[in-house]
């Protein structure tokens, strides 16, 4: 069997390494646009338990990214100066390029042949291949080409976002709040490091539009933002990667697969980054089509062949549940933070209270139990 993979990010890497280390004789090749050390934007964050999901099945791999890793345990509003920390909600991050090393590590440990810097322009570039997973992220090239096939439908949201970095390591991953006389301005911020953060700077259209961001070069839109989170950078500078503004794409797909060719990752959906589980899907996406393919193949060996379509399918089975609900709260966080500037509006504490609750996640009797100490100081603040 000849699989053939497009895009060497966390998801097809990593269903690349888990397929082969299964099964050592399938023959698969994985082709990247990109040179190998060549990523864009700086830390990614894991919601929750982080990499719990990899514990049973990959301890190797767990092993090797869980100490490149840094966590905590609370989450912090800074609602123009006004600080209101949510306990019990905690993250993890790594770099991207730490993430991305390690799992062509494995890849090639496992025997994958990877292809950098080597694009895929039409499908024929490929040759014969059994099976083709599409894994070149939301712009995705060979979902593109097809995209009648696979159903897509793709919406850019209003608001504009870029994605730094920061030599400041913050405690927490921190959401701030600014305004300035061109309007409203929010920055997700992180450390991935112990000694640097990730930090996106998110805008709305009329506000983006106020400060002349169309008429800058990336270096004065890297000015004006430290400018805008001054007192939050305390001195430190934003550091650029590539970073230019850029429209959130709201990518679905009706229909995961077309004949022999799959999607994952961000080619098969995206979900907002306020959510904190983009890369998490992105693999999670490998582990379900690695054991999808896997017990297909167990079920073809009598008959001599790889049952492919029916993989394809236990794999949208399995997983399009899981990934429809998810997305459906990423869905309504987006929403939010497209009208973030008028939730600044609110009272501080009202605000905070808007915020955890924006995903339609967490009940009320949930919250006082993994956030007591918001809880307490929220109904004190409201006199309740």
């Amino acid at each position: 069997m000849r699989i053939a993979v497009i895009g060497a990010g966390p998801a097809g890497l990593y269903f690349s390494y888990l397929i082969k280390r299964r099964r050592p004789d399938i023959d698969i090749s994985v082709y990247e646009q990109n040179p190998a050390d060549a990523t864009f934007g700086f830390g990614v964050v894991f919601s929750d338990r982080a990499l719990d999901f990899l514990r049973g099945d990959d301890p190797e791999t767990y092993d090797l990214i869980t100490p490149r890793m840094e966590a905590w345990t609370d989450l912090q509003l800074d609602i123009e100066g006004t600080k209101i920390r949510l306990d019990g909600i905690g993250f993890s991050a790594i770099g991207r390029l730490d993430l991305l090393r390690i799992l062509q590590q494995q890849a090639r440990t496992a025997g994958v042949e990877l292809l950098f810097e080597h694009q895929i322009d039409a499908l024929r570039d490929l040759g014969a291949c059994d099976l083709i997973v599409a894994a070149d992220g939301a712009g995705s090239t060979i979902r593109t080409a097809q995209q009648d096939a696979f159903a897509t439908s793709i919406k850019i949201l209003s608001n504009k976002f870029v994605w730094y970095g920061t030599d400041k390591p913050f405690e927490t991953l921190t959401q701030t709040f600014r305004r300035n006389n061109d309007g409203v301005f929010n920055a997700h911020h992180y450390r991935y490091t112990p000694d640097m953060s990730t930090f996106i700077v998110e805008t709305d259209a009329a506000s983006w539009d106020r400060a002349g961001f169309a008429a800058m070069d990336e270096d004065a839109a890297r000015i004006y933002c430290e400018a805008v989170f001054a007192d939050t950078l305390d001195g430190h500078k934003l550091i650029s990667n590539k970073s230019v503004w850029r429209d959130y794409l709201k990518v679905s797909n009706e229909r995961w697969s077309a004949g022999n060719i799959v999607l994952v990752g961000d080619a098969l959906r995206t979900a907002h980054f306020s959510i904190g589980s983009g890369t998490r899907l992105a693999m999670e996406d490998a582990i379900s089509l690695d054991r999808a393919l896997d017990r297909a193949l167990d079920r073809a060996l009598e008959k001599g062949g790889g049952d492919i379509p029916a993989a394809l399918a236990d794999y949208e089975a399995m997983r399009r549940p899981v990934v429809d609900k998810l997305v459906a709260a990423a869905d309504a966080s987006a929403l939010w933070y497209e009208q973030f500037g008028a939730h600044m509006d609110l009272d501080p504490w009202d605000m905070a209270w808007s915020y955890i609750q924006r995903s339609g996640r967490i009940s009320v009797e949930r919250l006082a139990k993994i956030s007591p100490a918001f809880v307490e100081r929220y109904q004190a603040a409201r006199g309740e």
